[in-house]
């Protein structure tokens, strides 16, 4: 299972990395294999005002569908609209190509109360 050091994680397998004051996020690789092979892939709209752990994506797979919850409150500013063509890049590259949406945070400190690495492989191994 990769976890990646720079990122900081939801306790619902959303990753974030902050970029310049705003925040990309996607699903973790833990979530990704265990969705299986994702076929559709729903992106928030953007102007889209969420709360943390609020639902605003789904991700449909041959297993499933599951909700993806925003990890932060804020501003959504960006959406990986390649997804609509690739959804196979949530398993491909969840980390990279996979990144879902980019958030302008309502708060700024919102990124440092999100789970560390070690916290996010404790949970997932625990």
């Amino acid at each position: 299972m990769n976890v990646p050091e720079d990122l900081r994680y939801s306790s619902d397998h959303e990753w974030v990395r902050a970029e310049d004051g705003r925040l990309r996020l996607g699903i973790t690789d833990y979530a990704q294999d265990a969705l299986g092979d994702v076929v559709f892939v729903e992106v928030p709209e953007v102007g889209r005002t969420v709360d943390a752990g609020e639902s605003f994506g789904e991700v449909e797979s041959t297993k499933s569908v599951s909700d993806v919850y925003a990890p932060v409150a804020g501003t959504v500013v960006e959406v990986n609209t390649d997804l609509a063509d690739h959804p196979e890049r949530l398993n491909d590259d969840p980390y990279g190509d996979g990144w879902i949406a980019v958030v302008e945070p309502a708060d700024p400190e919102a990124f440092a109360a999100l789970l560390e690495p070690a916290a996010y492989r404790s949970l997932v191994e625990g």
